[in-house]
């Protein structure tokens, strides 16, 4: 089954192109990553899929939905974690947790289940209790990253999840998500400009540069079709054609 479809997709921001006309499509229970630089067109593609930002030109659907014209079903099934999102500081975690189960759940017990699979997707144990302003920036990401996974989504779409994490942590969102995708069949949408990461991480990747999608395929047969060892030397072999053009 298709969970994401994207055809032709364009969005400018005055003069500036972000997206020129970029196509691909995500099959369910995928782990599918888009990377690129900083500046590619990453973070616009996962606002305009999470339904934040309406495309200039072409289209996206999300399980059959327009993404512009049904955004509202798309919510529904989607949950998305912004790179630079944040948690209220004044709350403790498990208060954090508690409230935004609140606002999916439609009871007070389906809230609480959320709140018990948001525990255990932390893995943060006692320091639940504490503030959230005395978390490191990794303790807030596993939060987050609990918070986007325990509403149970269909889609699950993350921007940077691991970004300046240290390696532990970093490895600890990532197995995460292998697990998540594994035991429960949530499909994931993931950006990343740590290309090595993603290449331990993801079932098919594409890679984005200057808003334009140059490669798609399993990192296995990107790394073959290059003749590379890594996910970085087929970057920058597949760009080198159009001089290294940056965005």
């Amino acid at each position: 089954m298709t969970v994401v479809k994207v055809e032709e997709l364009e969005k400018e921001y005055g003069k500036v192109r972000a997206l020129r006309g970029i196509s691909f499509e995500i099959k369910e229970g995928e782990i599918f990553g888009l990377i690129g630089p900083n500046g590619a067109g990453k973070s616009t593609t996962l606002k305009i899929l999470a339904t934040l930002l309406k495309p200039t030109g072409g289209r996206a659907e999300v399980f059959g939905h327009d993404v512009v014209r049904e955004a509202e079903e798309v919510r529904a099934l989607i949950s998305y974690l912004p790179e630079e999102a944040g948690a209220y500081k004044n709350l403790t975690g498990i208060e954090y947790l508690r409230f935004m189960a609140r606002l999916y759940a439609k009871d007070e017990e389906k809230a609480a289940g959320m709140v018990e699979l948001g525990k255990k997707i932390s893995d943060l144990g006692n320091r639940l209790n504490d503030k959230v302003a005395t978390y490191s920036k990794g303790m807030t990401r596993k939060l987050l990253l609990a918070r986007a996974l325990m509403v149970m989504p269909r889609l699950a779409i993350l921007d940077e999840p691991a970004s300046g994490l240290d390696i532990v942590n970093a490895y600890t969102i990532r197995k995460t998500i292998k697990r998540f995708a594994r035991e429960e069949g949530t499909t994931f949408l993931v950006s990343s400009h740590n290309m090595l990461e993603v290449e331990f991480l993801c079932d098919r990747v594409a890679l984005i540069n200057s808003g334009k999608i140059i490669e798609i395929g399993t990192p296995e047969e990107l790394k073959e079709g290059y003749h590379a060892e890594n996910l970085e030397e087929v970057f920058m072999r597949a760009v080198e054609p159009a001089g290294g053009e940056e965005s």
